[in-house]
């Protein structure tokens, strides 16, 4: 995306800490408005209701590479998704609707926005605008993940939860796998969700609050995106913020943000 949103009391105080959005909706900014208004930006463990039986019925379809001229370069064609209008900050969710969707499973990004795991805690924020509380992201996704209030993320672990409903044993997660093993999904015919932030770049602002007694850190511009090809010296990815569709971006700026995010990575066999 070119990836933290809070809604203050009534002064209408708001702050730019969300992931996944490229709009604003602000009375007045914020040091943290101000240092991320050139950028697009962007699980309480509770489980969701999922009707299992539906599941059986899911038909896995693998689309096999498709291999250029160039023997290193390999391009998927998955099919874009984007998560505006309806998932403001819905980027992981709309990536895996399109991994699922190449998957041959027939589902949808906001049938998958009700099913993730949700961390409930509530937002809490000074009077200078602050957060000093809200949820964490590795245990569900924190916010509103449509943007009508408050709004941020969700990590790779809620998000394998939910992908395991569809994919079951087939699901893997590769967070602090080898890069090389993600490049292998690909010359397999499999895409891969990757967490970056919304340039794709090393994240210079974070943002630290309290949750259950722990302290949750994480950059301003959280992002998800899908990996579907590679080359020497490039990505492939399918945005679901910009609406970018193979979008080819440099290898070696784009990895030392995913590992700034921890590595993580989700596909399947």
């Amino acid at each position: 995306m070119n990836r933290y949103m809070v809604y203050g009391t009534a002064c209408l105080l708001v702050i730019a800490i969300a992931g996944c959005t490229s709009q604003y909706q602000k009375a007045e900014p914020t040091k943290y408005e101000r240092a991320a208004e050139n950028v697009s930006i962007h699980q309480s463990d509770m489980e969701t209701d999922i009707n299992k039986d539906k599941l059986q019925s899911r038909s896995y379809i693998s689309k096999p590479p498709s291999k250029n001229a160039e023997k290193d370069k390999v391009i998927l064609d998955v099919p874009l998704i984007r998560q505006n209008p309806e998932l403001k900050y819905g980027c992981e969710v709309t990536s895996l609707a399109m991994v699922l969707k190449y998957a041959g499973i027939e589902t949808d990004k906001l049938e998958l926005a009700e099913e993730l795991p949700k961390d409930k805690d509530p937002q809490q924020i000074t009077n200078s605008g602050d957060i000093t509380r809200w949820g964490n992201p590795d245990h569900g996704f924190v916010g509103d993940i449509t943007g009508k209030s408050a709004g941020f993320a969700v990590y790779a672990g809620p998000l394998e939860k939910l992908m395991k409903y569809y994919l079951q044993d087939r699901t893997l997660n590769l967070t602090k796998k080898p890069f090389n093993d993600i490049l292998a999904q690909i010359e397999k015919g499999k895409p891969v969700i990757l967490w970056t932030t919304g340039d794709y770049k090393i994240p210079n602002r974070w943002e630290t609050w309290k949750h259950e007694g722990e302290t949750i850190s994480s950059p301003l511009d959280l992002h998800a995106v899908v990996l579907v090809g590679y080359d020497q010296n490039h990505l492939f990815l399918n945005d679901p913020l910009t609406g970018k569709k193979t979008y080819k971006t440099k290898k070696d700026s784009f990895l030392k943000s995913w590992d700034a995010l921890g590595k993580q990575a989700l596909s399947y066999d």
